[in-house]
């Protein structure tokens, strides 16, 4: 085992080892391997047709510019606001995929990994090191890898779960010691917590959350203080998580898969959440395939899953991932939880948005989407909608029962257009609208 120092090499001696023609996976969110990544981008002159895949990276995105975009050019599978305008303008590319799904495009060979670059823990005494914040899909990608790279840093904590990986298994280590970055959490304002005070009236007690990051997610959790025994499981949680544990409201006893145990694909949070996390039996990191799989996710009863959007169109049509054509962000595992959700014994999954934005001038609960809009979740998955006017349960209603519990979700103002169009369309019964 301690072998492994035999196969250390410098970042810019790391960076030396891609070639022309290759391509490489880069660890995303706070687990970004950042001394390779300056290594690459100090030689990128030297390199052509390098497609650097990445999920959600954590930065400034300055490995994304036209001169770099001829020799490293970057193909996401989730648009961060690093890569968001780059793709618009054409210098990086985008892959829509569920996040379920990404790890199968690895090992399928659809999408092969000739390099997987990842950073971990150091090793253990038996030899193993833990992904740390993100098993996610680099756990796969590091398996169906032709060839792994490992930054090793001391500030990575231990995480427990299926998040691991032993020595022998990465060809090439890096040394490093660097702060992980860290994300603070958000205070609600008042619309968000308006939100998040409907969505909390109907999440009962024993119930098992999936929530994203955000204002609405962390507002959500401070809503449930009251309530006992919740549990998680959840492609990434933050420090809203680690305060209910503290608490004592997350206890995770009433769950009826993994029980005991908050159950993540990564981590997005501060210091002192990943100090929490370290060797804390509480939590179990898994590879997405698992976390994201619906039949799993229904495998809780009283299955909870909170997911945002951009528009809810009077059908029930929700738009999560783009503005108009512009893509904005990804479908990540909304889908994978709103089906897995819907087939839990008690569950429910909601979409929760501010019914305007741009100081209540635009509605984002609209007749159609906007022109070249994506929907994620379609009219016949989506169930709850919140905003701050309420939720509506959709299952089973009628087009005509759709539209009037949705326009009532709506800002007053806009209610009467989304009726108008709404009986336009033949949606509503004349002889009663």
């Amino acid at each position: 085992m301690t072998t492994w120092r035999k196969r250390i090499l410098t970042a810019d001696e790391a960076a030396g080892l891609v070639q022309n023609g290759q391509r490489v996976f880069l660890t995303g969110n706070c687990s970004t391997p950042q001394e390779f990544l300056k290594a690459l981008v100090r030689r990128y002159e030297t390199l052509e047709n390098v497609e650097v895949v990445q999920l959600l990276g954590m930065g400034t995105g300055d490995y994304i510019t036209p001169d770099m975009a001829k020799h490293i050019r970057l193909n996401s599978l989730f648009l961060a606001p690093n890569v968001r305008v780059a793709v618009g303008q054409g210098l990086a590319d985008f892959t829509p995929c569920h996040l379920s799904q990404i790890p199968l495009l690895f090992r399928a060979g659809r999408l092969p990994i000739d390099v997987a670059v990842i950073q971990v823990s150091v090793p253990d005494e038996h030899g193993f090191c833990s992904y740390g914040v993100e098993v996610g899909v680099t756990k796969s990608a590091a398996e169906s890898a032709k060839m792994v790279i490992a930054e090793v840093n001391p500030n990575m904590p231990r995480i427990l779960g299926d998040s691991f990986i032993h020595v022998n298994h990465i060809h090439h280590f890096v040394e490093v010691s660097y702060n992980l970055p860290e994300l603070h959490p958000t205070m609600a304002d008042e619309v968000q917590t308006q939100i998040a005070q409907h969505i909390a009236q109907q999440i009962p007690d024993g119930a098992t959350l999936q929530m994203g990051i955000g204002g609405i997610p962390d507002a959500v959790l401070r809503q449930l203080t009251n309530h006992r025994d919740l549990g998680i499981h959840t492609e990434l949680f933050s420090d809203g998580v680690m305060e209910m544990i503290e608490r004592g409201v997350i206890t995770n006893r009433q769950k009826t898969f993994h029980p005991g145990k908050v159950v993540a694909g990564f981590v997005l949070g501060t210091r002192k959440l990943y100090d929490f996390a370290h060797d804390n039996p509480i939590f179990e990191l898994h590879p997405t395939e698992y976390v994201n799989d619906p039949f799993n996710i229904a495998r809780n009863d009283k299955m909870m899953s909170i997911n945002s959007a951009i528009e809810v169109d009077i059908t029930g049509q929700v738009c999560s991932d783009s503005i108009g054509p512009k893509f904005y962000s990804g479908a990540g595992g909304q889908l994978d939880f709103v089906r897995g959700a819907t087939r839990s014994k008690g569950g429910k999954s909601f979409i929760a948005l501010p019914s305007t934005t741009k100081n209540d001038t635009v509605s984002r609960i609209v007749p159609q989407l906007k022109a070249g809009a994506g929907v994620v979740t379609t009219r016949y998955d989506v169930r709850f909608v919140a905003t701050e006017y309420g939720t509506a349960d959709l299952w089973g209603m009628t087009l005509e029962q759709r539209a009037v519990a949705i326009a009532n979700l709506a800002h007053p103002n806009f209610r009467d257009e989304l009726l108008r169009y709404a009986r336009d369309q033949k949606y509503l019964n004349k002889l009663v609208f």
